[in-house]
């Protein structure tokens, strides 16, 4: 697996010890792109931990007495919520024997110093705004926009605090497009690279 070229992650550079933990695999995406049906997916069929960011996120937004999307304004100019995030994801990625989910995962694997096989799920506007709106309601249109100006905020957050774009491909060892693809065989994929580069 090639290095994973970045900046400083969680105000620390690459870790130069190696643990040695198991699987890990990080799986990142757009949103819509399919990423937490297939993490599930892939962490019961290797019986690892699913490790949702998102989950972590709106944990400290309760703890803080916000709403979820007040607490991404807030992240948006507090940098020390990205980086409390940063610190929880770092330190299970060394347990090993997971499955990390989440934009960042793949550089927080790295900044622990965790080997791991690195996963993006990418899929087309259209695609991800439909399946968005069918999960959540409200129309295609409303989530396009919607997704558009959260990837936006979200893009530009990522460059200011780490110097990263999580959407270049080279950052990862598999890329896949889930449009017509099922959940389950995209699980199936990344189950068999995971045990084929053991």
């Amino acid at each position: 697996m090639g290095p994973v070229r970045y900046r400083a992650i969680g105000g620390c550079r690459t870790a130069e010890r190696r643990y040695n933990t198991g699987v890990l695999i990080t799986i990142s995406g757009l949103p819509g792109s399919g990423k937490t049906t297939v993490a599930q997916l892939v962490a019961r069929t290797l019986d690892l931990e699913h490790v949702y960011a998102g989950d972590i996120f709106r944990k400290q937004a309760e703890v803080q007495g916000l709403t979820l999307e007040e607490y991404q304004r807030r992240a948006e100019t507090d940098h020390s919520i990205d980086r409390a995030l940063d610190d929880q994801m770092r330190s299970r990625a060394k347990r090993g024997n997971a499955v990390l989910e989440g934009r960042l995962a793949a550089f927080m694997a790295e900044a622990a110093g965790v080997k791991a096989l690195r996963v993006f799920l990418d899929a087309s506007e259209a695609v991800r705004a439909e399946r968005i709106a069918g999960r959540e309601g409200g129309g295609k249109g409303e989530r396009l926009r919607e997704i558009q100006a959260r990837e936006a905020s979200d893009a530009r957050r990522y460059r200011e605090i780490y110097g990263v774009d999580y959407h270049d491909p080279t950052h990862y060892d598999l890329v896949l497009h889930s449009d017509g693809r099922s959940p389950a065989d995209l699980a199936a994929e990344i189950v068999e690279h995971a045990r084929r580069t053991r």
